[in-house]
């Protein structure tokens, strides 16, 4: 597998022992990751310091129980695609979530140049509503 495919696998093991430090360790101050529109936190957000206080500091305070399944990562080179469910309890209203996800990474050298995420807002919404 290849230096790229390499570092995004880990980045969703360190993301399943909740080790958001190594989660962000592919992730550099130029890194633009966007949050499809209709999702909570819609919205493109470049760095470090954005992506965690923009994206993963909202879940842990939004969700219970937040979780991203990985079911399968494809290695297309410099493109890596995770494939997977989002699972979660939004807290304010006590509902949970399920939804089908994809996750597209584009990288070079071990290091995300972008992030693009692809689910079923719908069903977010259902629970956050």
């Amino acid at each position: 597998m290849s230096k790229n495919y390499e570092a995004i696998k880990a980045h969703y093991a360190s993301s399943d022992n909740k080790d958001l430090a190594a989660m962000m360790a592919p992730i550099t101050d130029r890194t633009a990751w966007t949050e499809m529109e209709g999702f909570p936190y819609a919205g493109t957000y470049v760095g470090t310091v954005a992506i965690i206080e923009g994206v993963f500091k909202r879940i842990g305070d939004e969700w219970e129980g937040y979780t991203f399944t990985l079911e399968r990562l494809v290695d297309g080179g410099s493109t890596i695609i995770g494939i997977g469910t989002y699972t979660g309890t939004y807290k304010r209203t006590g509902r949970p979530m399920k939804a089908r996800v994809v996750h597209v990474w584009d990288v070079e050298d071990g290091k995300v140049l972008r992030f693009e995420q692809f689910t079923d807002t719908k069903l977010v919404a259902q629970a956050t509503g």
